[in-house]
């Protein structure tokens, strides 16, 4: 009996799925939105070049960025760092590419970043996780593998992302090992490395040459990093450490302030642009001079507070207009655009957090950004990763990847010949045409009710979350292992053992 469960669940993920022919990335057939005019475009450049001319950017406790500043030309004084008008964006423009591709474990799944290409991958770093049985918890390896595994049955986020949740039962100074590794183990699609400090990026740089090869990894970009500013105006060695690494390596970097306006940047929206502008060329330029034509992303992690609370809000109008003018700058730069998607302030999956899920999705995607992070499950302000909302958002990025597909113009779509076939006062029900197009014509998303009252209320009254949690326990039981050489395997799990015996344990917390 089990086993025939089992196997009508498998069969019902399937079923979900069939219908949507997976895709590796988004191809946007739309335009983006531009909320900026050239003279406001203008404007916001030249108030970032004086910023960085006469404010400045600290880069604390990594004496050799300082040296690699000052063998450019740069103004250097102590810690700080000033940048004559125009330095930053002659150097990211004469070296940065505009498009490249992140290598996956199976190349099916390989994402292309830039151009008209959109890569969404899952949320990034909360501590907590939450579904609705067992409630609201510390997060643990065992919740972080199932998160890997249940991102990789879903069809419409593209890549396996980072720190899904934050394995606190692990060392803290030992877990990044562990969380590579679930991610090249549990799932084949392209995933991201060690984001702190310099020796856990050359951890993910080693575990990445034991999977893709010494020399493919000299050649390709196969890892994903986030250099995070603290703004305003800082870049700590944590942070430039795993940039200096990545960069040489010829890997990615997005170099990203993360603002809330009102205290980590002006306000206004206007100020925020251009601080954000400030930060984001110091860090891209110093992959630049570090190693001419590194891939590098232009970050734009810039959100609300409340007024009342000190507390970040999302969703907002000013956060739309702030990722919409990002996209235009980084467009201008020629560089591409990361930022983020379903970010929500609220506790539990409800309507707030789709709300404000929706919102940032949509604006991030008309701005044109090509990798969004956080596009499923977060919640809480960034503290907790839900998988309840992992679906929901899920559903969100489906939508979104037809919509941005345009409207089909084939024969086959403007339908000209059923249209005579049927006729006046007839209906299509019935038409061959319906017939062979009513699978693919319309999205059909996994999670709302279409049913009529009477049908809903016999199904037991079930909520949008509710739907969900059955769902994504119905997607972990039809995961399907991959599989890993088992050479690859044992190579990483010897290299694993011999980091962790290299060190004690440390804080867990």
């Amino acid at each position: 009996m089990a086993k025939t469960r089992s196997n009508r669940r498998r069969q019902g993920a399937a079923n979900r799925t069939a219908p949507e022919a997976r895709s590796p990335f988004i191809v946007r057939k739309l335009g983006t939105f531009n909320v900026l005019s050239e003279a406001g475009l203008e404007q916001i450049e030249a108030n970032a070049d004086t910023i960085l001319a006469e404010t400045g950017m600290e880069f604390q406790d990594d004496p050799e960025i300082l040296q690699i500043f000052a063998d450019a030309g740069c103004d250097v004084e102590g810690t700080r760092v000033r940048f004559a008008e125009g330095f930053c964006r002659k150097t990211i423009t004469a070296s940065a590419p505009a498009q490249f591709v992140q290598h996956a474990r199976n190349p099916l799944n390989n994402v292309q970043l830039g151009g008209d290409a959109s890569v969404l991958c899952p949320s990034w770093g909360p501590p907590f996780v939450h579904d609705l049985e067992r409630g609201r918890r510390y997060a643990s390896h065992a919740d972080f593998v199932d998160l890997v595994k249940l991102h990789h049955t879903l069809p419409w986020l593209h890549h396996s992302g980072g720190v899904v949740c934050e394995p606190v039962d692990l060392p803290a100074n030992k877990r990044h090992l562990d969380m590579l590794y679930g991610h090249i183990r549990y799932s084949d699609r392209a995933f991201m490395g060690a984001f702190i400090g310099a020796e856990r990026a050359g951890h993910a740089i080693d575990m990445a040459r034991i999977v893709f090869g010494e020399a493919f990894v000299a050649e390709n970009p196969v890892l994903y990093c986030v250099s995070n500013t603290n703004a305003p105006l800082v870049m700590d060695s944590h942070m430039s450490g795993a940039l200096k690494t990545y960069a040489r390596a010829g890997q990615p970097v997005a170099c990203t302030p993360w603002v809330l306006t009102g205290a980590m940047s002006p306000s206004t929206v206007a100020g925020t642009l251009a601080q954000i502008l400030a930060e984001t060329m110091a860090a891209m330029t110093l992959t630049q001079l570090i190693n001419p034509g590194a891939p590098c992303l232009m970050g734009a992690f810039a959100s609300t507070m409340s007024m009342k609370s000190g507390a970040p809000t999302f969703g907002t109008p000013e956060a739309g207009l702030m990722v919409l003018a990002a996209g235009q700058l980084a467009r201008r730069l020629g560089v591409p655009l990361h930022t983020v998607g379903t970010l929500s302030a609220s506790k539990v999956p409800d309507a707030q957090s789709q709300q404000e899920a929706a919102w940032g999705l949509m604006m991030s995607m008309f701005a044109g950004a090509n990798l969004i992070n956080h596009a499923t499950g977060w919640l809480e302000g960034g503290l907790v990763t839900s998988f309840e909302k992992t679906i929901l958002d899920h559903d969100l990025c489906g939508k979104i990847g037809r919509f941005f597909d345009g409207i089909d113009m084939s024969e086959n779509a403007q339908a000209m010949e059923a249209i005579a076939t049927t006729g006046p006062g007839q209906h299509f029900l019935g038409s061959e045409h319906t017939q062979a197009n009513f699978m693919s014509a319309l999205f059909r998303p996994w999670t709302p009710d279409d049913n009529s009252f009477e049908q809903w209320h016999a199904a037991g009254e079930k909520d949008a979350a509710t739907r969900a949690h059955g769902l994504w326990k119905a997607q972990l039981e039809a995961y399907e292992d991959p599989g890993l050489d088992t050479d690859i395997d044992s190579a990483l799990q010897d290299y694993i053992a011999a980091r962790k015996f290299e060190k004690p344990d440390q804080d867990y917390f």
